[in-house]
């Protein structure tokens, strides 16, 4: 499993995340198989990984997690067959759940606003939050690149920031002139960072340390219900809300894919959800017959 997991951060260079996750959800097999007696990498056969499958569904867990539970075990058995480790790939005949497609939660233009306004601009904290808020908004970005963002990635002059995406791979995101005057005040004002502290991060905690994923999930949830938003809500709701505004707005689907950063366009096709009120006015100002 080490020698797997650093070919995944050595030569595919996935993310610390998605490494972490492959992590987890491979110890668990390897709890699984360890309480059946199964200590070396022979011992894992198509009955076992179907065992642990089944063990997880038993388990409570939902098919999109079973899914990636199964790729994880996937690709880790396929390194096993290359290495010469197993005779056989055990996951060949194991078929993956059939999965609905969600659509995605995201916020009505109104909502976005009154969650932007919620933080108090006459604090160092509050100008950070709407800067970050702000940002994520006008640029799609995911939480763990806004969090990682440094104060070097931001080109205010031209109105860019340079987001270091999934894979390593870096994109050039425009910026609207409200967030980068949300960002300016934040950078311009006291900022909310105990004296002797300071990191590169653009955007930093109290103790001079980058925000981290969960602290800024937490804020949001504050700030939605601060202002009374009482649908589900993360950051991720954020980008959602990016994505499907532009769109509604008449945005090509390639140029949003170009923006959020998605390797496949199908990926970004989940967000042609468009209602169907929106799609009759699309109809009845674009069709000579309407």
């Amino acid at each position: 499993m080490d020698a797997y997991l650093d070919h995944l951060r050595v030569e595919r260079a996935l993310a610390p995340n998605s490494i972490a996750a492959y992590a987890s959800d491979l110890s668990k097999l390897a709890a699984f198989a360890e309480e059946r007696g199964v200590t070396t990498t022979e011992g894992v056969d198509p009955v076992v990984v179907a065992r642990f499958l089944v063990s997880l569904d038993k388990g409570g867990l939902g098919a999109r997690s079973a899914t990636r539970h199964l790729s994880a075990v996937r690709g880790f058995c396929r390194f096993l067959t290359r290495e010469r480790l197993i005779g056989a790939d055990p996951t060949t005949e194991i078929a993956t759940p059939r999965l609905g497609r969600r659509l995605p939660v995201f916020l009505s233009f109104e909502e976005v606003v009154r969650l932007l306004e919620a933080p108090d601009l006459t604090k160092p904290r509050g100008r950070r939050d709407r800067a970050m808020l702000s940002l994520m908004y006008a640029a799609g970005l995911r939480v763990s690149e806004l969090c990682a963002l440094k104060a070097s990635d931001l080109d205010g002059r031209r109105g860019f920031v340079s987001v270091l995406g999934k894979g390593g791979k870096r994109r050039l995101v425009p910026v609207g002139e409200v967030a980068l005057a949300d960002i300016d005040a934040y950078l311009k004002g006291p900022r909310p960072v105990r004296a002797g502290r300071s990191h590169p991060a653009l955007f930093l905690s109290s103790w001079g340390r980058p925000l981290t994923r969960q602290a800024f999930w937490k804020l949001v949830l504050r700030y939605a219900r601060q202002v009374g938003i009482t649908k589900p809500i993360s950051p991720h709701k954020l980008r959602h809300s990016f994505a499907t505004h532009l769109l509604e707005r008449g945005a090509d689907l390639r140029s949003v894919q170009a923006l959020l950063g998605h390797a496949n366009i199908g990926t970004t096709e989940i967000y042609t959800h468009l209602t169907p009120d929106h799609v009759r006015r699309a109809h009845r100002k674009a069709h000579p017959r309407a």
